[in-house]
This record gives C-alpha cells, structure tokens and sequence, in this order.
C-alpha cells in the first residue's frame, strides 16, 4: 500500500493527499527494524519532498506549534517555520534537515554559518539566510540577557553555561572574567582583552581593577581557543599561576580558568592545576 501510495501520490484529489501523507509519517514511524530502515528513509525522503501544504494540518510546522506547543517541534521544524518555504525539489522541512544535515545537526555549528554559507542551498536566498542567521543570533544573546536574580555559581558547569555564548564560537581569542560576590552569584563580566587566531595580552591590573569597582570577592577567569583544542598550553598556566597569586596579595580570589571551544572546555579547578 506504501509503495502504491508512493508512485500515485501526485494523481491524488489534494484532500486524499492530505490524508495519505499523514499515514506516511505514521507509516514511517513504525518501521524500527534494522531490516525496515531503508524502506523508511525512503518513505521519509519522499515525504520531504511533499508540499508542506498536503501535509494534515496537525503535522504542519505552523499548526503544530499551535496545537501542541514549540517544545514539540524538532529543530527542522523551528528552521522550516523561519524559511516560510522550501525549493521545488524540497519541503520547508526537508531543506531545513538538509541544512542541518550539513552541520552535523548542531545548532553551534549552523551558528557559525555566514549569508553566503546559507545561500549555497538551493531554495535559500539571501531573506531567508539572514532570517535564519538574526534567529541564531537572538538564541545566543537570550543567553547572555540580565536576570533579575544574579545567577549563582555552584560549579565550573555553571561557569561554562554562562560565558560559553559569548566565546565559544569566534575565531579569535578574547579573555573574559566573571566577579563574584561572597555568595559566589555574579556581580557582572567584563571582556579583558582581545587577540588573533593564537593568543591575546592580558592586563592583570585591569582584571583586578574590574574586580574593586564591582567590590567582586572572588573572580573566574575565561579564554576561548579557536582551534577547538582544550589543553592549556605554558603560557596558560603561566598566567594562571601569576593571577592567582595576584589575587591573594589583593584578598580577591581566583576560583577558577575555564579554556572554551565548541567541543566544551577544561577547568583549572576541576584538573587540580589552581
């Protein structure tokens, strides 16, 4: 009936279309066997071809958002409802797996993205990438927005949550810090300094001068590696050493250095190298 429905699909009134498509999906999703796989991709990869417009209303991006909220949607469907449409070979949703598809469906990677990466996908013009790209953009400065309560760090984790969004996708390094007060919730950050592709100077007196205007009793320290690596290299530990030290002369202690790429980070603190 599958395979039928798969070579009539297009000689069908639009009102069976609809209703044939959703029996896809769901014919789709029960086939778990190993055995069956090839069958289901098939079935999928035709289904993203479909027009979103003969999918039921229910399995619509739009639709199902309203119907059973945003946490429902996979990412595909998120990006399908930015793009508005597809290509004539793809659906919305079908370009938008296809999108990410490419970088390795992780949403650090598609941030990196510029207008002219996007536009290398057939259906995406230059509209539809920079929508794509302003949405990433507000997902990462959500992040980074003021809560009304100072967030409390607990953990080199929560330190990693905090600034990743600011560092770890650049191509440069910069050096930030976060102060804390005795309570270890944050006062604020403050960017230190910024470098090339290899390394960036770093100011001690302006790190512990930050620190005195916010009246920070103790600080973490943050440096992104573009590279993606994470071991500290001498000069690391180097400064690390030399700004811990600085900071008990000061009473302001240095409780951690977090190094940051996209593939996570080290903590000083958690290796027993502070």
């Amino acid at each position: 009936m599958v395979i039928k429905y798969l070579i009539f699909h297009d000689t069908l009134p639009s009102g069976r279309q609809e209703r044939y498509t959703r029996l896809l999906i769901q014919q789709a999703k029960r086939f778990n066997k190993r055995s069956d796989s090839i069958i289901q991709h098939h079935i999928m990869n035709y289904v993203n071809k479909i027009s979103i417009k003969a999918w039921a209303e229910a399995d619509r991006p739009r639709e199902k958002l309203l119907l059973k909220g945003k946490q429902s949607l996979s990412d595909a469907e998120l990006i399908a409802i930015l793009m508005g449409s597809g290509s004539r070979q793809l659906s919305a949703v079908g370009l938008a797996q296809l999108i990410l598809q490419s970088n390795n469906h992780n949403l650090n990677e598609l941030g990196k993205n510029t207008v002219l990466d996007l536009r290398e996908f057939k259906g995406i013009g230059e509209a539809k990438a920079i929508t794509i790209i302003a949405a990433l953009e507000l997902g990462r400065r959500r992040q980074l927005s003021d809560l009304r309560e100072k967030p409390q760090i607990r953990s080199s984790q929560d330190a990693y949550r905090e600034m990743a969004p600011m560092i770890q996708d650049l191509t440069h390094e910069e050096f930030w810090v976060l102060l804390l007060n005795r309570a270890n919730r944050i006062l604020g950050r403050a960017k230190i300094s910024s470098g090339g592709v290899s390394g960036t100077m770093v100011d001690a007196k302006l790190i512990f001068n930050k620190a005195l205007e916010k009246r920070a009793s103790s600080v973490m320290l943050f440096h992104n590696h573009p590279s993606g690596g994470l071991t500290p290299s001498q000069a690391d530990i180097s400064l690390t050493k030399k700004l811990r030290e600085a900071g008990k002369f000061l009473d302001t202690q240095v409780l951690d250095h977090l190094i940051i790429s996209d593939r996570g980070y080290y903590s000083f603190a958690d290796e027993g190298k502070l």
